[in-house]
């Protein structure tokens, strides 16, 4: 009888242990990805001010350099020269540019303790 007890003991302990087990788990994939997404958010937030800060300092810019060049045209065609050779850059480069360290930057947030 007394065997007989300690096996149900040890079943009961080995069940809480697997349901404590399997609840840490899930609390630690919650966090890590509540982190992850919150990084997500936050970054398309940033991302999305710093695109509206770029477009009006670009038509800004356009318009001062048609105004100092005479052109009403010249500025807007400079500007768009620039972003052209900006993509020429980015698509050649990137990945080296943007593909490792974005995927470097994830696999860091996925493994992070934080």
């Amino acid at each position: 009888m007394q065997e007989g007890n300690k096996i149900e003991e040890f079943t009961a302990s080995l069940e809480k242990y697997v349901t404590v087990n399997y609840e840490l788990i899930k609390l630690e994939a919650v966090e890590r990805s509540s982190v992850i997404g919150s990084g997500i958010i936050s970054g398309i937030l940033v991302g999305l001010a710093a695109i509206l800060f770029v477009f009006f300092i670009s038509i800004g810019i356009a318009f001062y350099l048609s105004d100092t060049l005479g052109y009403s045209y010249s500025g807007f065609v400079i500007v768009a020269g620039f972003y052209f050779l900006t993509g020429l850059i980015l698509i050649i480069g990137r990945k080296k540019m943007l593909v490792k360290p974005l995927r470097d930057k994830i696999i860091r947030k996925v493994f992070s303790k934080n």
